[in-house]
């Protein structure tokens, strides 16, 4: 757990510095190849399966590790920082690992293991063409027929859509009742109804994105994850978990560009001493330093609030919007720092800028986080109460 001074434990801290060590000897040096590649990276999954990080925070009589949000947070910023996408790769599982392991149903559990050790691939389906960020506003149609439910329709703009064996899928069953006749399932894709297609993006790219339409695919009652009424609330509280992970995957990425930076302007010498002595040079990595530290303040205050059984879809909204664009700056900052050599392909600085800019999206935009804050801020009727 987390002291009263935000300051991590013994155990929290070695687990760290585990991580730290898997994440840059195995996994750092090859991110650079794997971010120009569209080959789902299985071999990095695996080691991270192996080093068991995948069921991070399964509980250990489903066969995982046992830990808590915070040794996963703690993961998501080491990986992050050495591969932004398999930053994703981690957080994604994990609460899939957890949902598929949580349920009654044999057919749901038997994915479990095949996930949690890298084996088989999940994806998130939510995202519809029409309806974005509004998704209680979902087209997507699952009707009930005996023994089960028939799922009509398609989701956009899924990660890891081109390579997935199974999918999460929120469809409606009463358009009526709004998020209320919601329900979530778990669809296979190699069913013959199922199709996928790959979008073409300039980052993310060894995870893909894509659609993932459902063409009359019959879903039985033992492969339902939530039922209708529970199922939008069940997806909604894993968004607040995702966005405060994607916040701490951001920053890790953000770090090693400065870090690099921060190398490179101690070593480059013009005028006769190094670039670090000119504040030009210096003020923006301390500015940029300061910014990374009270994202990473206000994540891991989220995830405390998380574990704590409190509130805080706020503060995860205000992570998603804030985090990946003071990533971003960070990044960028650095790419201008190396001069030439940073906005060339030689360094990996101008891939964490491409993986980072996606993060911006994915999840919900700004706008939508915007949003979520000022409703708490100002309530959802902003007009003067008599």
């Amino acid at each position: 757990m987390l002291h009263n001074a935000f300051v991590l434990d013994e155990d929290h801290l070695a687990f760290r510095d585990t991580v730290r060590a898997l994440a840059r000897t195995e996994l750092l040096d090859g991110y650079h190849v794997r971010a120009a590649s569209t080959d789902f990276p299985h071999r990095e999954l695996r080691t991270l399966a192996d080093a068991g990080l995948i069921d991070l925070t399964l509980a250990e009589e489903h066969g995982g590790q046992g830990a808590d949000l915070l040794a996963l947070a703690l993961a998501c910023e080491e990986v992050g920082y050495a591969d932004p996408n398999l930053g994703y790769v981690l957080f994604a599982t994990n609460s899939l690992v957890s949902l598929l392991a949580e349920q009654q149903s044999a057919a749901i559990r038997r994915w479990v293991r095949p996930v949690a050790v890298g084996e088989a691939l999940g994806c998130w389906a939510v995202t519809e063409p029409g309806t974005g960020s509004d998704a209680a506003a979902l087209r997507t149609k699952a009707v009930r027929v005996d023994g089960g439910w028939v799922l009509t329709g398609e989701k956009t703009s899924v990660t890891q859509a081109p390579h997935a064996d199974i999918a999460v899928v929120l469809a409606q069953t009463d358009p009526a009742l709004g998020a209320r006749g919601i329900g979530c399932f778990l669809v296979e894709c190699a069913d013959p109804s199922v199709s996928s297609q790959r979008f073409t993006d300039p980052g993310f790219k060894p995870l893909g994105r894509g659609s993932v339409t459902m063409d009359g695919t019959v879903v039985p009652d033992d492969r339902v994850l939530a039922a209708p009424g529970t199922g939008f609330g069940r997806i909604m509280a894993e968004f607040d978990l995702s966005r405060t992970l994607i916040a701490l995957t951001c920053i890790g990425a953000a770090q090693r560009a400065l870090d690099a930076a921060s190398a490179y302007v101690r070593e480059r010498t013009a005028f006769g001493r190094p670039l670090a002595a000119n504040q030009g040079v210096s003020f923006p990595i301390a500015e940029h330093t300061t910014y990374l530290a009270a994202v990473r303040a206000l994540a891991y205050q989220t995830i405390g609030l998380r574990m704590a059984g409190l509130p805080h879809t706020t503060q995860a909204a205000m992570l998603k919007w804030w985090a990946p664009r003071v990533a971003f700056a960070a990044i960028q900052e650095a790419v201008v720092l190396h001069g030439q050599v940073g906005w060339s392909d030689e360094m990996p600085l101008q891939s964490l800028l491409r993986d980072v800019s996606g993060y911006q999206i994915g999840d919900g935009t700004p706008q939508i986080q915007k949003i979520i804050i000022a409703r708490d801020v100002l309530g959802r009727d902003p007009r003067p109460r008599p």
